[in-house]
């Protein structure tokens, strides 16, 4: 269970399984999002993630609907350099979730990854007790 985030001070960061799974109306990840939302937290998805959900088709405005409700995160060359870097530490090839993590990494305080496997952004984020990984 994810810890509780308090008003206005924590960020809600999505990746592709996540927005996806709020896309397609799954209630535990609606249940997630709706929360972060009344907890006033930042609610942000890495631009990165809209290549893997994003496919140009009618299926894209539940995707859309979603993204109403999010601030979609520019990836700089400071957050590309820290995914990077922590590729680097952790080894593998998961770009993307990289990515995630760094993004996850730059906002101080509190921070819940909203995923369905957690097992490689639970591996890049590892030693970061502020980043919580939310299964859904």
């Amino acid at each position: 269970m994810a810890r509780r985030v308090t008003a206005g001070s924590g960020v809600f960061l999505l990746d592709s399984d996540g927005l996806s799974k709020i896309a397609s109306d799954d209630e535990r990840a609606w249940a997630h999002l709706k929360r972060a939302l009344e907890e006033q937290s930042r609610v942000l998805a890495p631009a990165v993630i809209l290549a893997e959900v994003l496919r140009g088709g009618p299926r894209d405005a539940n995707v859309h609907r979603v993204l109403e409700r999010v601030t979609v995160v520019d990836i700089t060359a400071v957050i590309g350099r820290a995914a990077g870097e922590i590729l680097g530490q952790v080894g593998g090839d998961k770009t993307v979730d990289a990515v995630v993590a760094a993004v996850a990494a730059a906002h101080p305080g509190r921070v819940g990854v909203l995923i369905s496997d957690t097992g490689d952004i639970a591996a890049l984020t590892e030693g970061r007790g502020d980043i919580r990984v939310i299964h859904v």
